[in-house]
């Protein structure tokens, strides 16, 4: 209801009078804070301390990406003020962020739990040695394209943060090694995503170290890990029960040997499956592939792999079966595909 104030029209509101904007109730402003873009939410922590105070302690998801410049500044005013952020998104369009922004993150934020850095080519180790020590709840990191990090500093990162589920280091070629990997393998044992796409220093000993210590593996991107063999998609086989998506585009060294592990890991612990999940074992099981460039491989492997797994399609449409540049395998199809053919030969020729 609108009423006269003393500066003019206000709103009534339970026998209040609002008359400016900095006599919004607190419930009602951490109500409003959700609704609006982050950057408006930016805005309004200045309008006054009563705002300020309100805001910085509702929000608790803030993304920069929508900045163009000065990000770097913007995270040190704001890190001090957003102490009860959980996730932060400072995805880059060109490198903005120095290591001095994510240590303020590391001394102020210590809530977080999703942090993107992607593309952040201006930071060095002394990022990574800082989250570790001040963000140890982290369980989604994305630090792909960050070209600068060492194998040693994300070892220590994952000292303290143990709790990481999904991880994406694609592209970061120093970081990813088979030491990063070892340790990731030692500590995280809550893994269930990793990106390590064109990480060409990754090898059979990081990946097997990956399979033995994180069971709960269910993404794999080794996209590009042109060293690893078969011996790391075995590994993942036999530990990695729970695996639904692998890539291994342009991995050439793997052949059939592979597929018949990953069909057969499918066999061998078909009734401890059927045990843990009571009856849902058909949930179970791949459901993307990605074997493009594989061309070592052969039609009879890759077939019994398909046949294996109910959810990898051929058809079209659907594609989570995906053997582009392997023209080898251009018989292998799905049931679906297989199905719809027989139909199609099946339906009678009308004569013209």
């Amino acid at each position: 209801m609108v009423a006269a104030g003393n500066s003019g029209v206000g709103v009534r509101m339970e026998g209040a009078v609002i008359t400016e904007w900095k006599d919004i109730p607190m419930e009602l402003l951490l109500r409003i804070v959700p609704l609006v873009d982050d950057r408006t939410a930016i805005v309004a922590s200045g309008v006054c301390c009563g705002w300020r105070d309100a805001i910085c302690f509702g929000l608790t998801q803030l993304s920069l990406s929508w900045c163009r410049k000065n990000m770097n500044n913007l995270v040190l005013s704001l890190a001090p003020k957003f102490t009860r952020l959980q996730t932060l998104i400072l995805r880059q369009e060109y490198p903005q962020l120095e290591d001095n922004a994510v240590e303020a993150i590391a001394n102020f934020c210590h809530d977080i739990q999703e942090l993107d850095l992607s593309k952040s080519f201006k930071l060095s180790d002394h990022s990574l040695y800082a989250l570790a020590r001040g963000c140890p709840n982290i369980t989604k990191l994305n630090i792909s394209g960050c070209t600068s990090f060492s194998d040693g500093a994300l070892e220590y990162l994952t000292n303290f943060c143990q709790k990481l589920k999904i991880l994406n280091l694609c592209g970061c070629v120093k970081a990813a090694t088979d030491r990063a990997l070892q340790a990731i393998g030692r500590n995280c044992k809550m893994l269930q995503s990793l990106n390590l796409g064109w990480c060409d220093n990754v090898g059979d000993i990081g990946v097997m170290s990956l399979a033995y210590g994180c069971p709960d593996l269910k993404c794999l991107d080794l996209c590009g890990c042109v060293r690893i063999t078969d011996d790391s998609v075995i590994a993942l086989a036999d530990k990695c029960l729970h695996l639904r998506s692998l890539d291994l585009y342009y991995c050439r060294n793997i052949t059939d040997r592979a597929m018949y592990s990953l069909a057969h890991s499918r066999v061998n612990n078909k009734p401890s499956l059927w045990q843990s999940m009571k009856g849902r074992y058909d949930e179970e099981g791949l459901r993307s592939l990605n074997i493009s460039q594989c061309t070592a491989l052969t039609p009879s492997a890759v077939q019994t792999l398909c046949d294996t797994f109910p959810a990898l399609h051929t058809c079209s449409g659907r594609h989570t079966l995906v053997m582009s540049g392997c023209l080898s395998l251009t018989s292998v199809h799905c049931a679906c595909a297989v199905q719809a053919h027989r139909t199609l030969n099946t339906i009678p020729h009308t004569a013209h």
